[in-house]
Protein backbone atom coordinates (compact mmCIF):
# COMPACT_ATOMS: atom_id res chain seq x y z
CA UNK A 1 0.00 0.00 0.00
CA UNK A 2 3.11 2.73 0.97
CA UNK A 3 4.41 1.94 -2.48
CA UNK A 4 1.35 1.98 -4.63
CA UNK A 5 0.68 5.52 -2.94
CA UNK A 6 4.19 6.47 -3.54
CA UNK A 7 4.12 5.46 -7.21
CA UNK A 8 1.01 7.31 -7.65
CA UNK A 9 2.34 10.72 -5.93
CA UNK A 10 5.38 10.17 -7.58
CA UNK A 11 3.51 9.94 -11.05
CA UNK A 12 0.95 12.77 -10.49
CA UNK A 13 4.11 14.76 -9.66
CA UNK A 14 5.38 14.64 -12.93
CA UNK A 15 1.98 14.97 -14.36
CA UNK A 16 2.01 18.55 -12.53
CA UNK A 17 5.75 19.53 -13.55
CA UNK A 18 5.34 18.44 -17.30
CA UNK A 19 2.70 21.03 -17.17
CA UNK A 20 4.65 23.67 -14.88
CA UNK A 21 7.65 22.58 -17.97
CA UNK A 22 5.24 23.67 -20.81
CA UNK A 23 4.43 27.25 -19.01
CA UNK A 24 8.07 27.75 -18.94
CA UNK A 25 8.70 26.98 -22.30
CA UNK A 26 6.17 30.15 -22.67
CA UNK A 27 8.42 32.15 -20.70
CA UNK A 28 11.43 31.19 -22.31
CA UNK A 29 9.64 32.31 -25.85
CA UNK A 30 8.54 35.47 -24.61
CA UNK A 31 12.58 35.92 -23.23
CA UNK A 32 13.37 35.22 -26.27
CA UNK A 33 11.21 37.44 -28.46
CA UNK A 34 9.85 34.54 -30.14
CA UNK A 35 6.22 35.88 -29.09
CA UNK A 36 5.40 39.64 -29.08
CA UNK A 37 2.45 40.52 -26.05
CA UNK A 38 -0.05 40.75 -29.30
CA UNK A 39 1.21 37.67 -31.34
CA UNK A 40 0.13 35.89 -27.47
CA UNK A 41 -3.15 37.90 -28.02
CA UNK A 42 -3.93 36.64 -31.08
CA UNK A 43 -2.94 33.09 -30.49
CA UNK A 44 -4.99 33.01 -27.16
CA UNK A 45 -7.82 34.11 -29.44
CA UNK A 46 -7.52 31.95 -31.85
CA UNK A 47 -7.38 29.20 -29.22
CA UNK A 48 -10.51 29.69 -27.78
CA UNK A 49 -12.87 31.05 -30.80
CA UNK A 50 -11.37 28.31 -33.24
CA UNK A 51 -9.11 25.51 -31.66
CA UNK A 52 -11.50 24.57 -28.11
CA UNK A 53 -14.77 24.67 -30.56
CA UNK A 54 -13.26 22.21 -32.58
CA UNK A 55 -11.83 19.81 -29.71
CA UNK A 56 -15.34 20.25 -28.33
CA UNK A 57 -16.60 19.46 -31.50
CA UNK A 58 -14.45 16.25 -31.82
CA UNK A 59 -14.55 14.84 -28.17
CA UNK A 60 -17.98 15.74 -27.18
CA UNK A 61 -19.18 14.32 -30.27
CA UNK A 62 -17.04 11.00 -30.60
CA UNK A 63 -17.85 10.35 -26.96
CA UNK A 64 -21.77 11.38 -26.38
CA UNK A 65 -24.43 8.93 -27.33
CA UNK A 66 -27.82 8.55 -26.86
CA UNK A 67 -27.07 5.83 -23.96
CA UNK A 68 -24.32 7.96 -22.80
CA UNK A 69 -26.27 11.19 -22.46
CA UNK A 70 -27.09 11.19 -19.08
CA UNK A 71 -23.40 10.46 -18.06
CA UNK A 72 -22.56 14.21 -18.83
CA UNK A 73 -25.70 15.70 -16.77
CA UNK A 74 -24.08 15.52 -13.42
CA UNK A 75 -21.36 17.43 -14.75
CA UNK A 76 -23.20 20.28 -15.57
CA UNK A 77 -25.10 20.26 -12.63
CA UNK A 78 -21.61 19.95 -10.16
CA UNK A 79 -20.55 22.44 -12.53
CA UNK A 80 -23.01 24.74 -11.98
CA UNK A 81 -22.48 24.17 -7.79
CA UNK A 82 -19.29 24.38 -7.51
CA UNK A 83 -18.63 27.49 -9.83
CA UNK A 84 -21.74 29.12 -7.89
CA UNK A 85 -20.23 28.17 -4.58
CA UNK A 86 -17.09 29.48 -5.35
CA UNK A 87 -18.59 32.90 -6.66
CA UNK A 88 -20.37 32.96 -3.59
CA UNK A 89 -17.43 32.13 -1.16
CA UNK A 90 -14.91 34.38 -3.18
CA UNK A 91 -17.85 37.81 -2.97
CA UNK A 92 -18.72 37.07 0.80
CA UNK A 93 -15.02 36.86 2.06
CA UNK A 94 -13.77 40.41 -0.19
CA UNK A 95 -16.94 41.61 1.75
CA UNK A 96 -16.54 40.37 5.21
CA UNK A 97 -12.24 40.85 5.49
CA UNK A 98 -11.97 42.95 3.35
CA UNK A 99 -10.21 41.52 0.82
CA UNK A 100 -8.55 42.81 -2.69
CA UNK A 101 -11.74 43.03 -5.26
CA UNK A 102 -9.64 40.80 -7.43
CA UNK A 103 -9.77 37.65 -4.95
CA UNK A 104 -13.69 36.75 -5.78
CA UNK A 105 -12.98 36.08 -9.51
CA UNK A 106 -9.61 34.54 -8.52
CA UNK A 107 -12.11 31.86 -6.42
CA UNK A 108 -14.86 31.89 -8.86
CA UNK A 109 -12.59 31.38 -12.51
CA UNK A 110 -10.38 28.58 -12.00
CA UNK A 111 -8.46 27.41 -15.63
CA UNK A 112 -10.62 24.88 -16.57
CA UNK A 113 -9.55 24.04 -19.69
CA UNK A 114 -5.97 24.47 -20.57
CA UNK A 115 -4.25 22.94 -17.73
CA UNK A 116 -7.00 19.90 -16.96
CA UNK A 117 -6.25 18.56 -20.68
CA UNK A 118 -2.30 18.73 -20.18
CA UNK A 119 -2.62 17.35 -16.84
CA UNK A 120 -4.59 14.15 -18.05
CA UNK A 121 -2.45 13.78 -21.17
CA UNK A 122 0.85 13.50 -18.71
CA UNK A 123 -1.09 11.38 -16.58
CA UNK A 124 -1.66 9.13 -19.55
CA UNK A 125 2.07 9.02 -19.79
CA UNK A 126 2.43 8.14 -16.30
CA UNK A 127 0.39 5.11 -16.60
CA UNK A 128 -1.34 5.66 -13.23
CA UNK A 129 -4.69 5.79 -14.63
CA UNK A 130 -4.83 2.13 -15.27
CA UNK A 131 -5.56 1.16 -11.68
CA UNK A 132 -9.50 3.02 -12.55
CA UNK A 133 -10.71 1.71 -15.84
CA UNK A 134 -14.14 0.43 -15.65
CA UNK A 135 -12.84 -3.45 -17.04
CA UNK A 136 -10.20 -5.16 -18.78
CA UNK A 137 -11.80 -4.17 -22.15
CA UNK A 138 -11.08 -0.65 -21.59
CA UNK A 139 -8.06 1.47 -22.69
CA UNK A 140 -5.91 3.69 -21.16
CA UNK A 141 -6.45 5.67 -24.27
CA UNK A 142 -10.31 5.32 -24.57
CA UNK A 143 -10.20 6.89 -20.66
CA UNK A 144 -8.09 9.55 -21.45
CA UNK A 145 -10.65 10.27 -24.13
CA UNK A 146 -13.54 10.26 -21.86
CA UNK A 147 -11.65 12.67 -19.48
CA UNK A 148 -11.23 14.96 -21.89
CA UNK A 149 -14.56 15.39 -22.80
CA UNK A 150 -15.40 15.63 -19.17
CA UNK A 151 -13.39 18.36 -18.20
CA UNK A 152 -14.55 19.87 -21.79
CA UNK A 153 -17.86 19.76 -20.42
CA UNK A 154 -17.24 21.35 -17.25
CA UNK A 155 -14.97 24.02 -19.03
CA UNK A 156 -18.69 24.77 -20.82
CA UNK A 157 -19.97 25.79 -17.34
CA UNK A 158 -17.21 27.93 -16.77
CA UNK A 159 -16.64 29.16 -19.40
CA UNK A 160 -19.58 30.79 -19.74
CA UNK A 161 -20.09 32.35 -16.46
CA UNK A 162 -17.15 33.73 -17.16
CA UNK A 163 -18.27 35.46 -20.33
CA UNK A 164 -21.62 36.39 -18.63
CA UNK A 165 -20.21 37.70 -15.18
CA UNK A 166 -17.10 38.59 -16.47
CA UNK A 167 -18.00 42.01 -17.92
CA UNK A 168 -18.62 43.09 -14.43
CA UNK A 169 -14.87 41.64 -12.95
CA UNK A 170 -12.95 41.26 -16.10
CA UNK A 171 -11.48 43.69 -19.08
CA UNK A 172 -13.80 43.67 -21.56
CA UNK A 173 -11.34 43.92 -24.18
CA UNK A 174 -9.26 40.31 -22.66
CA UNK A 175 -8.85 38.47 -25.70
CA UNK A 176 -10.47 35.50 -24.44
CA UNK A 177 -13.32 37.45 -24.05
CA UNK A 178 -16.43 38.36 -26.23
CA UNK A 179 -16.30 42.01 -27.94
CA UNK A 180 -18.24 44.39 -26.16
CA UNK A 181 -20.59 46.14 -28.80
CA UNK A 182 -18.41 49.14 -28.33
CA UNK A 183 -15.26 47.49 -29.29
CA UNK A 184 -17.71 45.86 -31.79
CA UNK A 185 -18.40 49.35 -33.66
CA UNK A 186 -14.98 49.89 -33.33
CA UNK A 187 -14.17 47.32 -35.59
CA UNK A 188 -16.94 47.75 -37.78
CA UNK A 189 -18.76 44.72 -37.12
CA UNK A 190 -21.95 46.40 -35.71
CA UNK A 191 -23.77 49.77 -37.26
CA UNK A 192 -25.46 52.36 -35.76
CA UNK A 193 -29.51 52.43 -37.61
CA UNK A 194 -30.10 54.61 -40.41
CA UNK A 195 -28.86 55.54 -43.50
CA UNK A 196 -25.62 56.43 -42.98
CA UNK A 197 -24.12 53.20 -42.60
CA UNK A 198 -26.19 51.45 -45.82
CA UNK A 199 -24.92 54.63 -47.77
CA UNK A 200 -21.72 53.77 -47.23
CA UNK A 201 -21.86 49.91 -48.35
CA UNK A 202 -23.35 50.98 -51.41
CA UNK A 203 -21.15 53.41 -52.13
CA UNK A 204 -17.97 51.09 -51.88
CA UNK A 205 -16.71 52.92 -48.81
CA UNK A 206 -15.39 50.37 -45.95
CA UNK A 207 -12.94 50.36 -43.30
CA UNK A 208 -11.21 47.36 -44.83
CA UNK A 209 -9.49 48.44 -48.26
CA UNK A 210 -11.62 46.57 -50.44
CA UNK A 211 -11.15 48.29 -53.52
CA UNK A 212 -7.37 46.97 -53.68
CA UNK A 213 -5.55 50.45 -53.80
CA UNK A 214 -3.95 50.04 -50.72
CA UNK A 215 -4.01 46.14 -49.27
CA UNK A 216 -3.22 45.37 -46.33
CA UNK A 217 -3.33 42.52 -43.54
CA UNK A 218 -6.75 43.24 -42.89
CA UNK A 219 -7.70 43.25 -46.95
CA UNK A 220 -10.49 40.65 -47.64
CA UNK A 221 -9.32 37.93 -50.05
CA UNK A 222 -12.70 37.62 -51.33
CA UNK A 223 -13.51 39.73 -54.69
CA UNK A 224 -14.99 43.11 -54.09
CA UNK A 225 -18.31 42.72 -55.09
CA UNK A 226 -18.07 39.86 -52.57
CA UNK A 227 -17.81 41.97 -49.41
CA UNK A 228 -19.62 44.95 -50.81
CA UNK A 229 -22.68 42.59 -50.93
CA UNK A 230 -22.01 41.21 -47.41
CA UNK A 231 -21.34 44.14 -45.76
CA UNK A 232 -24.47 45.74 -47.60
CA UNK A 233 -26.51 42.20 -46.53
CA UNK A 234 -24.98 42.32 -42.85
CA UNK A 235 -25.74 46.40 -42.15
CA UNK A 236 -29.43 45.64 -43.75
CA UNK A 237 -29.85 42.64 -41.24
CA UNK A 238 -28.58 43.80 -38.19
CA UNK A 239 -30.68 47.23 -38.61
CA UNK A 240 -34.08 45.10 -38.91
CA UNK A 241 -33.26 43.08 -36.00
CA UNK A 242 -32.07 46.33 -33.82
CA UNK A 243 -35.74 47.32 -34.91
CA UNK A 244 -37.20 44.68 -34.26
CA UNK A 245 -35.45 44.34 -30.58
CA UNK A 246 -36.40 48.07 -29.68
CA UNK A 247 -39.80 47.41 -30.24
CA UNK A 248 -39.76 44.75 -27.39
CA UNK A 249 -40.77 45.07 -23.97
CA UNK A 250 -37.88 46.30 -21.59
CA UNK A 251 -37.75 43.12 -19.78
CA UNK A 252 -37.77 40.73 -22.59
CA UNK A 253 -34.58 43.12 -23.85
CA UNK A 254 -32.78 42.37 -20.80
CA UNK A 255 -33.39 38.69 -20.86
CA UNK A 256 -32.49 38.23 -24.35
CA UNK A 257 -29.08 40.69 -23.00
CA UNK A 258 -28.48 38.42 -20.13
CA UNK A 259 -28.92 35.00 -22.78
CA UNK A 260 -26.41 36.75 -25.38
CA UNK A 261 -23.49 37.12 -23.45
CA UNK A 262 -23.65 33.05 -22.91
CA UNK A 263 -23.36 32.93 -26.87
CA UNK A 264 -19.66 32.55 -27.63
CA UNK A 265 -17.24 29.69 -29.27
CA UNK A 266 -16.92 26.87 -26.85
CA UNK A 267 -20.61 26.98 -26.18
CA UNK A 268 -21.97 26.82 -30.16
CA UNK A 269 -18.80 24.15 -30.56
CA UNK A 270 -20.11 22.15 -27.60
CA UNK A 271 -23.79 22.44 -29.23
CA UNK A 272 -22.27 21.56 -32.36
CA UNK A 273 -20.88 18.24 -30.75
CA UNK A 274 -23.89 17.43 -29.16
CA UNK A 275 -25.96 17.48 -32.06
CA UNK A 276 -23.57 15.67 -34.21
CA UNK A 277 -23.11 13.11 -31.03
CA UNK A 278 -26.97 12.62 -30.50
CA UNK A 279 -27.95 12.09 -33.86
CA UNK A 280 -27.04 8.39 -34.79
CA UNK A 281 -26.89 9.38 -38.59
CA UNK A 282 -24.46 12.02 -38.29
CA UNK A 283 -22.80 10.24 -36.03
CA UNK A 284 -21.87 7.51 -37.94
CA UNK A 285 -20.99 10.11 -40.56
CA UNK A 286 -18.52 12.06 -38.86
CA UNK A 287 -16.93 8.77 -36.70
CA UNK A 288 -17.86 5.58 -37.85
CA UNK A 289 -15.06 3.71 -40.42
CA UNK A 290 -15.28 4.34 -43.62
CA UNK A 291 -16.53 0.74 -44.46
CA UNK A 292 -19.24 1.28 -42.05
CA UNK A 293 -20.52 4.73 -43.40
CA UNK A 294 -18.28 7.06 -41.91
CA UNK A 295 -18.02 9.38 -44.91
CA UNK A 296 -16.41 12.39 -43.10
CA UNK A 297 -14.20 10.66 -41.04
CA UNK A 298 -10.84 10.49 -42.91
CA UNK A 299 -11.11 14.23 -44.04
CA UNK A 300 -13.18 16.34 -42.08
CA UNK A 301 -13.39 14.64 -39.10
CA UNK A 302 -9.27 14.16 -39.00
CA UNK A 303 -8.99 18.14 -39.56
CA UNK A 304 -11.55 18.86 -37.10
CA UNK A 305 -8.92 16.87 -34.74
CA UNK A 306 -5.81 18.21 -35.51
CA UNK A 307 -6.78 21.98 -34.88
CA UNK A 308 -8.48 21.01 -31.32
CA UNK A 309 -5.41 18.98 -30.36
CA UNK A 310 -3.89 22.18 -30.81
CA UNK A 311 -5.72 23.76 -27.83
CA UNK A 312 -4.20 22.50 -24.83
CA UNK A 313 0.01 23.11 -25.42
CA UNK A 314 -0.61 26.04 -27.19
CA UNK A 315 -2.85 27.95 -24.40
CA UNK A 316 -0.85 27.14 -21.77
CA UNK A 317 2.39 28.45 -23.95
CA UNK A 318 0.36 31.66 -23.86
CA UNK A 319 -0.13 31.36 -20.43
CA UNK A 320 3.93 31.17 -19.93
CA UNK A 321 4.14 34.54 -21.93
CA UNK A 322 1.84 36.11 -20.18
CA UNK A 323 3.62 35.13 -16.70
CA UNK A 324 7.02 36.36 -18.49
CA UNK A 325 4.89 40.15 -19.35
CA UNK A 326 3.97 40.13 -15.36
CA UNK A 327 7.71 38.87 -14.47
CA UNK A 328 8.80 42.21 -16.47
CA UNK A 329 6.28 44.10 -14.58
CA UNK A 330 7.76 42.84 -11.59
CA UNK A 331 11.58 43.58 -12.44
CA UNK A 332 10.67 47.10 -12.95
CA UNK A 333 8.69 47.29 -10.14
CA UNK A 334 10.65 45.89 -7.37
CA UNK A 335 10.03 47.99 -4.28
CA UNK A 336 6.29 48.32 -4.93
CA UNK A 337 3.57 45.91 -5.44
CA UNK A 338 4.07 43.40 -2.63
CA UNK A 339 1.84 40.45 -2.81
CA UNK A 340 -0.41 40.77 -0.17
CA UNK A 341 -0.52 37.65 1.89
CA UNK A 342 -3.89 37.46 3.35
CA UNK A 343 -5.49 37.03 0.09
CA UNK A 344 -2.96 35.06 -1.54
CA UNK A 345 -3.22 32.31 1.57
CA UNK A 346 -6.72 32.69 1.55
CA UNK A 347 -6.70 32.09 -2.10
CA UNK A 348 -4.36 29.05 -2.68
CA UNK A 349 -6.60 27.69 0.53
CA UNK A 350 -9.89 27.59 -1.37
CA UNK A 351 -7.84 26.24 -4.56
CA UNK A 352 -5.77 23.57 -3.45
CA UNK A 353 -7.07 22.21 -0.17
CA UNK A 354 -10.54 23.63 0.66
CA UNK A 355 -11.88 22.37 -3.28
CA UNK A 356 -10.53 18.82 -3.20
CA UNK A 357 -11.17 18.45 0.45
CA UNK A 358 -15.14 18.77 -0.29
CA UNK A 359 -14.74 17.46 -4.18
CA UNK A 360 -12.89 13.97 -3.26
CA UNK A 361 -15.57 12.61 -0.18
CA UNK A 362 -18.44 14.43 -1.55
CA UNK A 363 -18.06 12.64 -5.24
CA UNK A 364 -17.18 9.57 -3.62
CA UNK A 365 -19.90 9.37 -1.93
CA UNK A 366 -22.23 10.04 -4.62
CA UNK A 367 -20.18 7.23 -6.52
CA UNK A 368 -20.94 4.38 -3.76
CA UNK A 369 -24.17 5.47 -2.11
CA UNK A 370 -26.18 6.49 -4.66
CA UNK A 371 -26.79 5.49 -8.40
CA UNK A 372 -26.77 9.51 -9.59
CA UNK A 373 -22.75 8.74 -11.31
CA UNK A 374 -23.01 6.55 -14.39
CA UNK A 375 -20.45 3.29 -13.39
CA UNK A 376 -17.11 5.19 -14.87
CA UNK A 377 -14.42 5.71 -12.55
CA UNK A 378 -12.77 8.22 -14.80
CA UNK A 379 -15.47 10.60 -14.41
CA UNK A 380 -15.38 10.41 -10.87
CA UNK A 381 -11.59 11.06 -11.05
CA UNK A 382 -12.41 14.24 -13.22
CA UNK A 383 -15.31 15.59 -11.07
CA UNK A 384 -13.20 14.69 -8.16
CA UNK A 385 -10.35 17.41 -9.70
CA UNK A 386 -12.54 20.15 -11.57
CA UNK A 387 -12.97 22.44 -8.87
CA UNK A 388 -9.12 22.60 -8.10
CA UNK A 389 -5.97 24.35 -9.83
CA UNK A 390 -5.13 27.97 -9.99
CA UNK A 391 -6.87 30.76 -11.34
CA UNK A 392 -7.66 31.75 -14.26
CA UNK A 393 -5.17 34.09 -16.34
CA UNK A 394 -8.45 36.30 -16.92
CA UNK A 395 -7.12 37.62 -13.45
CA UNK A 396 -4.59 40.00 -15.38
CA UNK A 397 -7.20 42.52 -16.84
CA UNK A 398 -8.87 43.14 -13.62
CA UNK A 399 -6.85 45.71 -12.43
CA UNK A 400 -7.59 47.59 -15.37
CA UNK A 401 -11.13 47.64 -14.96
CA UNK A 402 -11.33 48.45 -11.23
CA UNK A 403 -8.61 51.77 -12.32
CA UNK A 404 -6.56 50.11 -9.73
CA UNK A 405 -2.86 51.92 -9.68
CA UNK A 406 0.26 50.14 -10.85
CA UNK A 407 1.28 49.04 -7.35
CA UNK A 408 -1.76 46.74 -7.30
CA UNK A 409 -1.38 46.04 -10.68
CA UNK A 410 2.09 44.47 -9.64
CA UNK A 411 0.78 42.41 -6.80
CA UNK A 412 -1.47 40.59 -9.06
CA UNK A 413 1.03 39.96 -11.70
CA UNK A 414 3.45 38.76 -8.52
CA UNK A 415 -0.18 36.55 -7.09
CA UNK A 416 -0.72 34.94 -10.50
CA UNK A 417 3.16 33.76 -11.11
CA UNK A 418 3.21 32.54 -7.72
CA UNK A 419 0.33 30.28 -8.20
CA UNK A 420 1.04 28.77 -11.02
CA UNK A 421 4.53 28.62 -9.51
CA UNK A 422 3.28 26.05 -6.94
CA UNK A 423 0.64 24.67 -9.84
CA UNK A 424 2.41 21.16 -8.73
CA UNK A 425 0.19 21.20 -5.65
CA UNK A 426 -2.50 19.74 -7.49
CA UNK A 427 -0.64 16.29 -7.03
CA UNK A 428 -2.08 15.85 -3.62
CA UNK A 429 -5.28 16.31 -5.37
CA UNK A 430 -4.72 13.60 -7.97
CA UNK A 431 -3.90 11.25 -5.63
CA UNK A 432 -6.54 11.86 -3.46
CA UNK A 433 -9.02 12.07 -6.53
CA UNK A 434 -7.05 8.17 -7.94
CA UNK A 435 -7.40 6.75 -4.59
CA UNK A 436 -10.37 7.74 -3.97
CA UNK A 437 -11.37 6.09 -6.85
CA UNK A 438 -10.12 2.91 -6.26
CA UNK A 439 -11.80 2.68 -2.97
CA UNK A 440 -15.16 3.22 -4.74
CA UNK A 441 -14.69 1.32 -7.45
CA UNK A 442 -13.67 -1.84 -4.52
CA UNK A 443 -17.34 -0.64 -3.15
Amino acid sequence: MPSSILAAFLGALQASVSVLLTISYGVIVAQFNLLSESSAKDISKTCVRIFLPALLIHNVGSQLHLDTVMRYLPILVWSIIYNTLSLALGATATRLFGLPSWVTPAIAFNNTTSLPLLLIQSLDATGILSSILIDSSDTTSDAVNRAKSYFLVNSIVGNSLTFALGPKLLNAHEEDAPDSPDKAEQNGNLATPGDEGDCDVEHGRDDNNDDGSHPDESTSLLPNFVVRNGHHAERRTYNYGFRQFSRLPTWCQKALNVLYQFCNAPVIGAVIGAIIGLAPPLHRAFFADTEEGGFFKAWLTTSVKNIGDLFAALQVIVVGVKLAQSLRLMKRGEDSGNVPWRPAVFVMFIRFVLWPLISIPFIWALATKTSWLSNDPILWFAMMLMPTGPPAMKLTALADVNGSGEEEKLSIAKFLTLSYAISPLICFAVVGGLRASEAAVGN
